[in-house]
């Protein structure tokens, strides 16, 4: 992509972002922290101030118009996710309310009820925590063994420690396809595969990869994949489960209520077909037609020019922080075209705490986050208490980068004239 294609795309929608048009602390704002959670178009805005305003209802119980626009728009966002990922029935599409719920409805249906003591299951250590503490719960309470995929030396998932794990007591594997701090992109096709082999289910934690690359369920060929929809333009408390149609009709209810039922007697129930079985009371209707809208809005831009674009950005990223020999990145290095990482770089500058940098940043109007970022037995594994996140999304631009990097200069500088 050439610096003309850069900013006619930078131009193109960066206009689409109000929160984009601001100071902070008199510095136009640089939004760095993309990882956490994004910012949002206006098209996705407006959606919710338009379900609001014009057709509020509940869905699925009423036959009046307002209860029907709802109920239409509801289930055609569910149709678009469904075309984002290439699931191949819109009913394999479950509203969570984030991807940490996603992951425990897998936890508590599937887990609870499946998995018997000696029965594996294999994480990795880069796990977020929402991929790793619910399967704490259901190894505890089943007798279920966890066991942990390695880093290889450039802080990579190892694939060969991967194969070695696998055995016929395997029952699940669970992995997250873009870890959130090292930024490596899991080889999710080929772990599946392998999986497959010894009869495994697998479930794919998308987070960081749904809003930033092209997805295809089918091609991958996992069991169930997680995402939230913060993270991909649309609001918060909207998230969804995919999950192939055999393996879903095959789990119990996770939640009982309203909306999952087909009969209810005073003694017993029958529930309802996929995916409404595992969508119990009234759902977050505005925010799934907001999360319609953002995949509306993320189609129309193209995700394979969403990714072509953050390449780029992340090449010149880790290009500018090479020149700092005061940072460390963690995870491994993307290639020149900015290919085989994720638009994030995790770092450490020597001596200064990363939240006492954060806090310098912030005052230069540049958000980034500090901490762990929900990875902890990852930051022991690398032996960092915490480290400092820059995360991109399609918005950013590498006049952004410079000033950050001028900025975390600056920063080092300081911290490094009153302790040095």
């Amino acid at each position: 992509m050439t610096l003309a294609q850069e900013r006619t795309l930078a131009t193109k929608v960066r206009a689409d972002f109000p929160i984009l048009q601001q100071d902070i602390h008199g510095k136009p704002l640089v939004y760095f922290d993309n990882a956490a959670t994004s910012q949002k178009p206006l098209a996705v805005l407006n959606a919710l101030e338009d379900y609001y305003k014009r057709y509020n209802s509940n869905v699925h119980r009423g036959v009046h118009t307002l209860s029907g626009l709802a109920t239409d728009a509801y289930e055609g966002a569910r149709d678009k996710v469904q075309r984002f990922v290439n699931a191949a029935q819109r009913e394999e599409i479950i509203y969570t309310r984030n991807a940490s719920e996603a992951i425990n409805l897998v936890a508590y249906a599937w887990g609870m009820n499946t998995l018997q003591p000696g029965d594996e299951i294999i994480l990795t250590v880069m796990e977020h925590h929402s991929n790793l503490i619910p399967w704490q719960l259901v190894a505890q309470k089943t007798g279920a063994v966890l066991k942990f995929v390695r880093l290889t030396e450039t802080e990579e998932f190892d694939f060969e420690h991967y194969q070695s794990l696998l055995s016929d007591k395997t029952r699940l594997v669970s992995v997250v396809h873009v870890s959130n701090t090292l930024g490596c992109i899991n080889p999710v096709t080929d772990i599946t595969a392998a999986a497959h082999r010894v009869g495994a289910k697998v479930l794919i934690d998308a987070c960081q990869s749904v809003p930033h690359t092209p997805i295809d369920v089918q091609a991958m060929d996992c069991d169930w994949l997680v995402a939230s929809g913060h993270k991909m333009c649309a609001p918060t408390g909207i998230g969804f489960l995919y999950g192939k149609k055999e393996v879903l009709r095959a789990m119990p209810p996770f939640l009982g209520g309203g909306e999952m039922i087909a009969d209810v007697f005073l003694d017993h129930a029958t529930y309802a077909d996929i995916p409404h079985k595992f969508e119990a009371g009234t759902p977050a209707i505005a925010e799934a037609i907001a999360l319609g809208a953002a995949v509306d809005y993320l189609s129309a831009i193209g995700m394979d020019k969403i990714h072509a674009y953050e390449a780029d950005l992340t090449a010149y990223l880790f290009q500018r922080l090479a020149e700092l020999p005061e940072v460390r990145t963690y995870g491994p290095q993307p290639d020149v075209r900015g290919e085989g990482h994720a638009a994030l770089a995790a770092f450490t500058t020597g001596a200064v705490h990363p939240h006492d940098l954060s806090t310098i940043l912030d005052q230069a109007g540049i958000a980034i986050r500090a901490g762990h970022h929900c990875t902890q037995p990852l930051h022991r594994e690398v032996k960092a208490q915490s480290t400092a996140r820059a995360s991109l999304y399609f918005y950013n631009t590498k006049e952004e980068i410079d000033t950050f990097i001028a900025s975390l200069k600056e920063a080092i500088e300081f911290f490094g004239s009153v302790f040095g």
